[in-house]
């Protein structure tokens, strides 16, 4: 017998499980992103109602004293968003179980400390009857990379759906077809959980973070393991952004050693996103 519910796993580990202490650093992090992009003309004027809304947000996976504020630049983006966003297709790696191909989730909702998120039938039926798809939720269970970035969303959408993928090893083109039949108009917003480069020196890590963010925001579908965890959810993603002719912006770059770590052993962290035209 499943749970109809999956409850929050890493609630008081990677974010705060107190409802008033996580929106209270969510604030924190959104009013600093908010200030820093304002003063960055073309992240200005994209906020502004006159151009297009992002369609795509690429953002990192760690506990939020780490990656929190990085996330932060991508999300502050969607502040206009409330009423427009209904569906968010949410795709990252699975760290903890095996996976060929993509894996779904049993449960109808996903909990955090903000309440639930009910996910979205029709998408899953859509993805689920694929070969190349699962339903696991052992995959789901203690999974954090998806986890993280749902009190971002809650903090600012009012009522959407959400559509949870954890993709392993699999063939890109195969994972963006199965994309391309979710990937919905303004309705839809797309996040892409990812970390880059884990435990390098800190200057290595910046060298080895500096190419991979260039092959991200070049389209290159190439990203290896060792250059991101959600190597196999860029690659599926970034000849669709090619497709619909969108362009990637990145919006913040630290690591480990920037935030609450030493520099000795670091992980990287960026946030991009990318804007659909009207």
């Amino acid at each position: 017998m499943f749970a109809s519910v999956r409850p929050a796993a890493v609630a008081g580990l990677f974010y705060p499980a107190s409802a008033d202490e996580l929106k209270a650093a969510l604030d924190g992090y959104l009013t600093q992103a908010s200030s820093i992009l304002a003063r960055k003309t073309d992240c200005q004027n994209s906020q502004d109602e006159s151009y297009p809304s992002p369609k795509v947000l690429i953002v990192p996976h760690a506990g939020y004293l780490y990656s929190g504020q990085v996330a932060a630049y991508a999300y502050a983006l969607i502040q206009p968003l409330a009423d427009t966003i209904k569906k968010v297709l949410l795709i990252g790696p699975a760290h903890r179980v095996y996976l060929q191909g993509g894996a779904l989730p049993l449960s109808r909702y996903f909990e955090t400390p903000l309440g639930q998120i009910p996910i979205a039938p029709d998408s899953v039926e859509i993805l689920g009857c694929q070969q190349c798809i699962c339903i696991s939720e052992l995959a789901h269970q203690q999974e954090h990379s998806l986890e993280v970035q749902l009190p971002f969303l809650q903090h600012f959408l009012k009522e959407f759906e959400l559509l949870p993928l954890l993709i392993g090893e699999s063939e890109p083109k195969e994972m963006a077809l199965l994309l391309e039949q979710v990937w919905g108009g303004n309705e839809t917003l797309i996040v892409v959980s990812t970390d880059l480069s884990h435990f390098h020196q800190y200057d290595e890590a910046l060298r080895l973070d500096r190419v991979t963010c260039q092959k991200i925001l070049a389209g290159q579908g190439t990203i290896l393991s060792e250059q991101a965890c959600g190597c196999s959810s860029l690659n599926a993603l970034l000849p669709l952004l090619k497709r619909h002719q969108l362009r990637l912006t990145q919006l913040s770059y630290q690591n480990s050693g920037d935030t609450a770590g030493d520099k000795n052993r670091v992980v990287g962290y960026a946030s991009f996103a990318s804007f659909a035209s009207r």
